[in-house]
């Protein structure tokens, strides 16, 4: 009897993150209430600040969750050479994290002024750059980095801005990481200098 209670907080708390996503993608961030996201649930506020005190606190935690993954990638991309496969590697990694996290990162993409004002925007900052420091040479060319921070915003676009494109969102990962490898593979190795 005393781990049942546990699950049930779970797919509460999991239930909590999924309507208050969808409700941050209906109607935008600001826009939306704890209030709203109590009745949409069908529970009262007081069971929702139960497990949740502020819309910020739902929109963390689920940040954090959609995210662990692009955190142990961080972790495992340190301890790894710096080679092209290597590189290749930690870019098809991300593309799948991008994948799982994707209603995260269209309710980002079209909250943006929201996002840089909360927490998990300075926090998304510091990502991106500890991802593109994993892909790029310490002693890179501004124009291999310029490739580096390209390769990784160019798997965003292909999920983002090919959204709404017609064909298949697989199809669409994957151009957008052959091109990212394409600009990786550049940087890594950018020939002769002009």
């Amino acid at each position: 009897m005393g781990s049942t209670p546990q699950p049930r907080r779970g797919n509460t708390r999991q239930r909590i993150q999924d309507v208050a996503l969808e409700l941050f993608a209906e109607q935008g961030y600001e826009k939306t209430s704890l209030r709203e996201i109590a009745e949409r649930l069908q529970v009262t506020k007081a069971a929702l600040y139960y497990h949740f005190k502020t819309k910020e606190d739902i929109l963390s935690s689920i940040f954090e969750d959609l995210n662990r993954p692009v955190e142990e990638l961080l972790e495992w991309g340190r301890e790894q050479p710096r080679t092209l496969e290597t590189k290749k590697e930690i870019l098809v990694r991300y593309s799948e994290a991008l994948k799982a996290a994707a209603p995260l990162f269209v309710f980002m993409q079209e909250n943006q002024a929201a996002v840089r004002e909360l927490s998990i925007g300075p926090t998304m900052k510091e990502r991106a750059i500890a991802l593109v420091g994993l892909i790029k040479d310490p002693d890179a060319q501004l124009t291999d980095q310029v490739r580096c921070f390209t390769a990784l915003f160019a798997m965003h676009a292909g999920m983002m801005a090919l959204g709404d494109a017609e064909g298949d969102p697989e199809e669409k990962r994957k151009a957008a990481l052959e091109v990212a490898f394409e600009l990786v593979t550049k940087a890594h190795d950018p020939g002769p200098t002009a």
